[in-house]
């Protein structure tokens, strides 16, 4: 099963965007804290269609919120 619970703070104010075919899009990221002096880990988080507008409306840097969901990997390899 590939579901993730992660409770964390935005890093900054969501970005709304549309697709071509005219779906909203938000898209943030949220710092979950390890622990006592152990740092964050950063999540990118993608919501769509009435979700994504309530997000962008709603939600604003520091928010707290819980995220529930699918986990996608992807890497990216530079020069």
């Amino acid at each position: 099963m590939n579901n993730a619970t992660l409770i964390g703070n935005l890093v900054r104010d969501p970005e709304l965007r549309t697709t071509k075919d005219g779906i909203p899009v938000c898209a943030f990221t949220i710092a979950v804290n390890r622990g006592r002096d152990k740092g964050a880990d950063f999540f990118r988080v993608t919501t769509w269609r009435g979700l994504a507008e309530n997000c962008a409306k709603y939600l604003a840097k520091g928010s707290k919120v819980g995220v529930v969901g699918a986990v996608s990997l992807n890497t990216y390899d530079g020069r």
